[in-house]
């Protein structure tokens, strides 16, 4: 039989007090400001032309643009840059000129580009996609070459033994881009209308905070009976390039 003291702490434990007012908000502020100091820790020099970007390259923050356009495109990448390290966006928008790649790195990074955030694949992976089961190696090579790394994630590759393999960057930068996708939500939905729009999207700034519910993925959100967000649907939040076309299309 319960006691009346264990009785008392069985409700303490399922039945807990209701959190302070604010409490909720001081939580998120709390991991925004620190995804915001990981997020200064990292400059990036941004070379950019009227295409869209060329170059992404953790430095001092150095801007090659030569147009008023491609300057226009450095600083939106910039800006969608900061917004996912804050975990506020969960895809970029901005174009790019792969137009220096070769055409065995192209058609490894256009797969790499498919990968769903959050989401991870083996370098093997990629292979067999691109029809060159055996070329893991040289996979890997142009991965780590990737000209635009982050836009491009190529941080969502590893072993096919789920070890990290390797990151031009470093394996700590690695980990902390895939612990940050781990925490951020990839598609955020409305409880009223039932839509989903990827994280970022114009539209979902729309969503009222009190009818908000997040998915961590587009299987997840239509087994609960969602569908996706017109914006989404058809490529508006996201470039013409085939590398995110994918995207827009699996929406």
């Amino acid at each position: 039989m319960i006691s009346r003291e264990d009785d008392s702490r069985l409700r303490a434990t399922l039945d807990p007090p209701a959190p302070a007012p604010g409490f909720a908000e001081r939580v998120l502020r709390a991991v925004r400001e620190r995804r915001r100091a990981g997020a200064a820790a990292l400059a990036f020099d941004v070379a950019a032309s009227d295409r869209g970007i060329a170059g992404l390259r953790p430095g001092s923050g150095r801007v090659e643009a030569a147009t008023r356009r491609a300057r226009a495109l450095a600083k939106r990448v910039r800006a969608e840059l900061a917004e996912y390290l804050e975990g506020l966006r969960s895809y970029f928008t901005v174009p790019l000129d792969l137009s220096t790649t070769a055409s065995f790195q192209r058609s490894v990074l256009d797969v790499a580009a498919t990968i769903p955030f959050g989401e991870v694949r083996s370098y093997r992976w990629i292979a067999e996609a691109i029809g060159k089961p055996g070329a893991v190696r040289a996979v890997g090579t142009a991965l780590g070459r990737n000209p635009v790394p982050i836009v491009v994630p190529c941080h969502r590759v590893l072993r096919s033994d789920g070890g990290l393999g390797g990151y031009a960057f470093g394996l700590d930068l690695k980990e902390r881009l895939l612990a940050l996708e781990h925490e951020t939500p990839a598609l955020v939905g409305s409880d009223a209308t039932r839509i989903i729009c990827r994280h970022g999207c114009g539209d979902e700034q729309r969503i009222a905070v009190h009818h908000r519910v997040v998915f961590a993925s587009l299987s997840e959100a239509r087994a609960s009976g969602y569908r996706a967000c017109r914006r989404c649907l058809e490529g508006r939040s996201s470039p013409s390039s085939p590398f995110f076309r994918n995207l827009a299309k699996a929406l």
